[in-house]
């Protein structure tokens, strides 16, 4: 038995040397890529090649390695690469250890140089000013609805979507000691809050709450007071040394968030895309239903309508929508110019690809 063991551990070991020659194979190449890039100006980041390479793998699998481990170790030695041939500066809706921040390491990987800014125009002005390659920033919640902050800043920033990044949100009851009954106030952002009412008023019903300005903040409370419990995510719990108390505590278990990556420059096709634009139709009868009959006519599906009324004007309204296909394609192209004679503007955001949604794994990256 013991000898057995110890054939496969020798074998285990030389299949790891032969990984690693490999993987430092692949960073050559990559370093070489990148003075390519480098010298004919081109973009380092490239999504499309990567949704490439994630869907190449998978499908040439044929296991036991799981297909849906493939993305998250590829995205990691992709990140490793991207980082030897220009490190890519990432600015995220900090602080530290909140959904938005697991959101970018998931999409850019670990070895992406993360910048936490304040606020949502804060991420905004830094991609905007190029002190970050991109941004990424909370657009709507599953249950909690839209990021009204995010879709004002499009109306006047002149930056693309590069990308959509979907999370699954798994907020856990976090202490330093860990325990139920050593809880006498719990802390954590007022959506976090309000996403756990239920398990809260069962198991906590007379202890109080206190709102904070995110889940990561609530979790440094909790190191600071040992009588504090925090509403954060798991990753929260590594960095700032707390226990878990209880996982899983929201009410909602499909609650998931949606983020946006912007960036500077737009995305090539990659067929499987998503476009989002903003316009302000003229104000005609019947204006509201004509607006969504180019789509039928192409056959494009709609994901997504939301309202945002205009803050110089009463009772006017700018629309925000998600639509399947990308800006080039023909169809698309054909849908956006008829909407366009009946608006007063119309501005396309960007066309990137699709997400799908992470596991819980990715979500909260160690």
């Amino acid at each position: 038995m013991d000898q057995k063991l110890s054939k496969l551990r020798q074998r285990i070991d030389k299949v790891d040397d032969q990984i690693l020659a490999l993987l430092n194979e692949r960073a050559q190449l990559a370093q070489e890529v990148g003075h390519l890039k480098q010298q004919g100006q081109q973009t380092f980041y490239v999504p499309s090649r990567e949704r490439a390479i994630f869907e190449r793998l998978q499908g040439a699998n044929n296991g036991p390695f799981p297909d849906e481990a493939i993305a998250g170790v590829y995205r990691e030695i992709i990140s490793a690469c991207l980082s030897l041939e220009a490190p890519l500066h990432i600015a995220f809706l900090g602080p530290v250890a909140t959904f938005t921040h697991a959101a970018a390491m998931q999409q850019f990987g670990q070895s992406a140089r993360f910048l936490d800014c304040k606020s949502i125009p804060a991420v905004f002005a830094e991609v905007a000013r190029e002190r970050a390659d991109y941004g990424v920033v909370p657009v709507e919640n599953s249950t909690e609805g839209v990021v009204t902050h995010t879709l004002d800043m499009f109306l006047s920033s002149d930056l693309t979507i590069c990308g959509e990044i979907l999370l699954p949100v798994s907020h856990d009851l976090l202490s330093r000691s860990g325990r139920l009954e050593d809880v006498r106030q719990v802390v954590s952002h007022p959506q976090a809050l309000a996403q756990c009412r239920s398990w809260l008023e069962e198991h906590l019903p007379d202890c109080p709450q206190m709102d904070v300005a995110s889940t990561a903040r609530a979790a440094q409370l909790a190191t600071e007071n040992s009588a504090y419990a925090a509403i954060a995510a798991s990753m929260a719990a590594q960095l700032y040394d707390l226990r878990v108390v209880q996982r899983h505590i929201a009410d909602q278990v499909h609650n998931s968030t949606r983020f946006l990556v912007i960036g500077r420059q737009p995305q090539a096709p990659t067929g499987n895309d998503k476009t989002s634009i903003i316009f302000c139709v003229k104000d005609t009868p019947g204006i509201l239903c004509r607006m969504l009959e180019p789509f039928g006519r192409q056959q494009i599906n709609l994901s997504k309508i939301e309202s945002r009324p205009q803050k110089d004007k009463v009772w006017e309204y700018f629309f925000f929508l998600d639509l399947d296909g990308h800006r080039q394609d023909p169809h698309v192209q054909t849908a956006l110019s008829e909407l366009e004679e009946m608006c007063r503007w119309l501005k396309v955001l960007g066309s990137y690809p699709k997400a799908v949604l992470a596991t819980e794994e990715e979500a909260c990256p160690s």
